[in-house]
């Protein structure tokens, strides 16, 4: 078995974990929740930094992994449709929110 079967099989136990003691997709949720909320930490930074309201590149970034773990959580380890969607949305809106600012960025060099 290699390592990827092991975590394959990790990931797939039967939800036996409380609150204290997570396991498996659990994590990969916890994860993803927990970026998607350090964004708002980033760009508070990012505005006492600069003085501005402007969102850095960087709150895209952290936004599209956050939601892409939190979806991946819902799809593989709850399979919610709710929770898909949730976070599905928000990350098209950050998709085309980076896409533009990459695309900005590029123009003024």
């Amino acid at each position: 078995m290699d390592w990827w079967d092991a975590v394959a099989g990790w990931l797939a136990e039967p939800s036996r974990e409380s609150f204290t003691t997570p396991r498996g997709w659990k994590l990969v949720g916890w994860l993803g929740a927990s970026m998607f909320a350090a964004r708002w930490v980033l760009q508070a930074h990012y505005r006492k930094r600069t003085g501005t309201a402007v969102m850095p590149t960087s709150f895209w970034v952290v936004s599209l992994v956050g939601a892409g773990l939190t979806t991946a959580y819902f799809v593989f380890g709850k399979n919610d449709s709710v929770g898909i969607l949730q976070n599905a949305l928000p990350a098209s809106v950050a998709l085309y929110n980076l896409f533009h600012d990459l695309r900005r960025k590029g123009g003024e060099g």
